[in-house]
């Protein structure tokens, strides 16, 4: 078995009984990303190998820090790492290099993760395709010539191909949900405040977008997570430290799942993407589960309408003073712009009417989880697209109106900041990978995990279907 097929934890296993030794796992990593990233292009802001190799080697001579001791991480390069590039797909920020950790980063540098260099993103996180004018486009390693969605596609890219064996993410519109779908691999979105943002800017009323862990098995996730968790002193919102990992085996016999589809109808799906879905539910059936469909529990419409005031409210409310230059104007992408000026447009009283409705969302679900313990539905309405589109323009014959429309479905669980696992659901006639959402009660991300961890030790998607480059290169 090639050591890089090896889950996270199995590595710190291994690592810790010097089994095997970090300066092994550096140098089969480095040899992965010669091999691989050439193509899928998930890597970016490399670091020198040799100097990597020596970082490994006093890992092997230094007193164990923490479970991630030793194994090569790569951050989304939306987040700080002190020493290297910090682009998050941005010309205007290609040559910025960090000069300190962002707050997770640190907790997982104190833990021993060795820092190799970046993963894609696209520019400020925008979109659900990874691609920037910095480094390009990252394709699906399932098929080179689509894309590995986004905004966290880099890390998603990564991990299929075995260049890590975990990684961080980002979410605010399905960016940790919509490239683990594609990638075949798991992208958990936890509870807002469960991982602390960094203490800039605008800290009260910014409650869209967390950060959060990716991997190719719920428990590496779990693992993660409590590295990354727990409140930050410097920032008003924020949940204490909590552990999963001891606790995310447990029989899921009788649990209710609340399969909510396509919402009724709202959500255009792509040809075989609920076929697909539909089909993996009975894998929770077999493991004793009660699968119960629901109909839509509140308008789209309005949720929509709700999401797209407060999301631009936000973008404008960070990116509004390089629209304000026409300089560094001219430089962001057009997707960004429409944000700014829509978001700059919009009056106090439009921003309170659309957390109304947030708010008369937030009620409704407690209400849901009253009768079914868990939520489902399918982490995106499409399969991959084409790597050179920049995003979907219609689906099943409907016209998207904007350019993250077609990821309408994330947006009932961003909106309340629900802990939410996109887990592998199986592959479609076309060979591509689809997932699904795995939708947690507020604060209820152990169950989520426990779920999560119960289907895949049923299926181990990741394990038995690595994409072809991961399959075929064998590193000794």
């Amino acid at each position: 078995m090639d050591i890089l097929d090896c889950d996270a934890l199995d590595l710190s296993t291994l690592l810790e009984a010097r089994e095997l030794s970090a300066v092994e796992l550096m140098r089969a990593t480095l040899e992965r990303i010669t091999a691989v990233n050439g193509d899928v292009n998930a890597i970016v802001a490399l670091r020198d190998g040799d100097r990597l190799l020596e970082e490994a080697r006093a890992m092997d001579q230094t007193e164990r820090r923490g479970w991630l001791h030793g194994i090569p991480v790569a951050v989304k390069d939306l987040a700080h790492v002190e020493g290297i590039v910090s682009s998050m797909g941005s010309p205007l920020q290609a040559r910025k290099v960090a000069t300190q950790d962002s707050v997770f980063v640190e907790r997982m540098r104190r833990a021993g993760a060795l820092f190799i260099g970046k993963t894609n993103t696209p520019e400020f996180g925008l979109g659900s395709h990874t691609f920037n004018e910095v480094y390009g486009a990252t394709k699906n390693p399932y098929d080179m010539t689509r894309s590995a969605g986004g905004s966290s596609g880099g890390a998603a890219a990564a991990l299929a191909t075995r260049m890590v064996c975990v990684a961080d993410g980002s979410d605010m519109m399905g960016s940790l949900r919509n490239p683990a779908a594609w990638n075949n691999v798991y992208g958990f979105r936890p509870s807002f405040g469960r991982v602390p943002a960094d203490p800039e800017g605008e800290v009260f009323l910014q409650q869209m977008s967390t950060n959060g862990p990716m991997g190719r098995s719920p428990a590496d996730i779990a693992a993660l997570l409590e590295v990354m968790t727990g409140w930050d002193i410097r920032q008003p919102h924020g949940l204490l430290p909590q552990m999963f990992l001891d606790r995310i085996r447990t029989n899921v016999n009788g649990l209710r799942i609340g399969w909510l589809s396509d919402w009724g109808g709202a959500y255009p799906m792509e040809a075989g993407v609920l076929d697909t879905c539909e089909s993996a539910l009975g894998v929770f059936e077999q493991l004793g589960c009660e699968v119960v469909e629901l109909p839509a529990p509140f308008e789209a419409a309005k949720l929509w309408n709700a999401w797209c005031t407060l999301r631009s409210w936000s973008i404008a409310g960070t990116l509004s003073p390089l629209h304000a230059n026409l300089a560094s104007r001219g430089q962001l992408k057009e997707e960004a712009i429409w944000e700014i000026e829509r978001g700059k447009a919009l009056s106090a009283m439009a921003v309170h009417r659309a957390s109304v409705v947030r708010s008369d969302w937030f009620r409704r679900a407690v209400e849901l989880f009253a009768d079914v313990d868990i939520l489902m539905m399918p982490s995106a309405q499409v399969w991959p697209f084409a790597v050179g589109d920049r995003y979907p323009k219609e689906i099943a014959g409907r016209t998207m109106d904007t350019y993250h429309r077609w990821m309408e479905i994330v947006v009932p669980v961003s909106l309340l900041g629900l802990p939410c696992m996109s887990i592998p659901a199986g592959f479609g006639p076309n060979g591509l990978p689809m997932g699904m959402q795995l939708i947690g009660p507020p604060r209820g991300d152990l169950r989520v995990l426990q779920i999560a961890q119960a289907w895949h030790e049923a299926t181990n998607w990741p394990g038995k279907h690595p994409p072809r480059p991961a399959h075929s290169l064998r590193l000794h």
